[in-house]
């Protein structure tokens, strides 16, 4: 038979971690504020939920690797919004931020998601901070809760 193994979207139980940059802080602020948001709806305790303010993007993964070292929490949301200026600065921070996330997750075995908005004007980067479903953050967290819940289930499944 078959086995199919997924997380839930039950916060209850779990702490996060979330970095957050200071650098476009119109559109950090609304993803922060979803994220955080998006826990507590799903059952996390406030105080199961710690933010870590960086300048910016390219330093959200230098955090991201010392909050995962401390081995405290059961995700990491890595918050940060890119938008496209007319040097290749946009393209260089986007992709070594996203490279840096991953290498936090694989090297820690722990889930860090990506809520990092690149957008091409700041119109897009508005739109992707929106309202619930409509915003990164609020995506970002969700996915931390179910990534998390699966790690706690591969785990048990290990054990076993």
């Amino acid at each position: 038979m078959t086995q199919i193994y997924e997380g839930s979207l039950s916060a209850k139980g779990l702490r996060f971690g979330i970095v957050v940059s200071r650098y476009n802080e119109f559109i950090t602020e609304r993803l922060l504020t979803s994220a955080i948001n998006a826990l507590l709806e799903n059952g996390a305790l406030d105080q199961d939920i710690e933010v870590h303010r960086v300048p910016g993007s390219f330093e959200i993964p230098q955090a991201a690797r010392w909050i995962a070292a401390r081995k405290s929490f059961d995700a990491i949301i890595c918050l940060g919004a890119l938008i496209r200026g007319k040097t290749m600065h946009f393209q260089l921070i986007s992709e070594e931020c996203a490279r840096g996330i991953q290498q936090v997750a694989a090297e820690f075995s722990i889930p860090v998601t990506f809520g990092v908005i690149t957008a091409e004007t700041n119109e897009q980067a508005v739109e992707r901070a929106g309202e619930k479903s409509e915003n990164k953050g609020w995506e970002a967290a969700l996915a931390a809760i179910e990534m998390a819940n699966l790690y706690r289930k591969l785990q048990l499944n290990n054990e076993t």
